[in-house]
């Protein structure tokens, strides 16, 4: 069974799958792609002998819609962490923060960052971060297919991306806070497609066990 789950605020994507293992009683339970706690939005569970599709739709392109706070930023590039550090930010247009997207268009390389779930030397960087240990991390490459400005205001940019596997949407908003000439944080992220899973189509959680109910009854 392959499902489409809007993520909640503040579950992790274990979370999800642990809270949809326990619903349907399957033994094998995975999902295709892993979505930060505070963000919102489509992740893919696969159960039971469909866990087998999750590595392709792992590698789906993935859309999301972000919202990025300037002037200040934070250890976490998000909402999790604490502001680590502030800078004036500087008068905005929306010719400026067009030319500044666009910059970000096609392939390239990204630095993970420590707070991820990626692994060094077999020690996810999350756990290193915890301890205030920085250290160094192999590029991804990655490819920002479309990229636009939704709305803006003094100090606030949200903006719509589409990108491959692997594109940490906090460090695109760190760089592109960067570019600006400030620093920022992520304060919104909802994850609005992968591949041609739809958040359109999602189901909350509480609709899914409704429907699983529904059919075991």
């Amino acid at each position: 069974m392959i499902i489409n789950i809007d993520k909640p605020v503040d579950w992790t994507s274990f979370d999800v799958v642990k809270k949809i293992r326990n619903v349907t009683k399957h033994k094998k339970v995975g999902h295709g792609g892993t979505l930060d706690p505070f963000a919102t939005g489509v992740i893919i569970i696969g159960t039971q002998k469909d866990t087998k599709k999750l590595s392709s739709i792992t590698n789906l392109n993935k859309e999301y819609i972000a919202e990025l706070k300037l002037g200040e930023a934070t250890n976490t590039l998000d909402t999790e962490g604490k502001i680590v550090k502030e800078s004036p930010v500087p008068i905005i247009n929306e010719g400026l923060l067009n030319n500044v997207l666009k910059s970000f268009l096609g392939k390239q390389k990204q630095v993970p960052p420590m707070f991820s779930a990626k692994k060094k030397n077999g020690i996810r960087l999350y756990k290193l971060a915890r301890k205030n240990i920085e250290v160094e991390r192999e590029k991804n490459d990655i490819m920002i297919n479309s990229i636009y400005m939704n709305d803006f205001s003094r100090d606030k940019i949200s903006f719509s991306v589409n990108c491959s596997k692997g594109t940490y949407i906090r460090v695109l908003g760190a760089d592109i806070a960067k570019k600006i000439g400030t620093v920022g944080y992520l304060i919104n992220l909802r994850r609005t497609k992968v591949g041609d899973f739809d958040v359109k189509q999602s189901l909350s959680l509480e609709e899914f066990i409704s429907s699983w109910k529904s059919i075991t009854v």
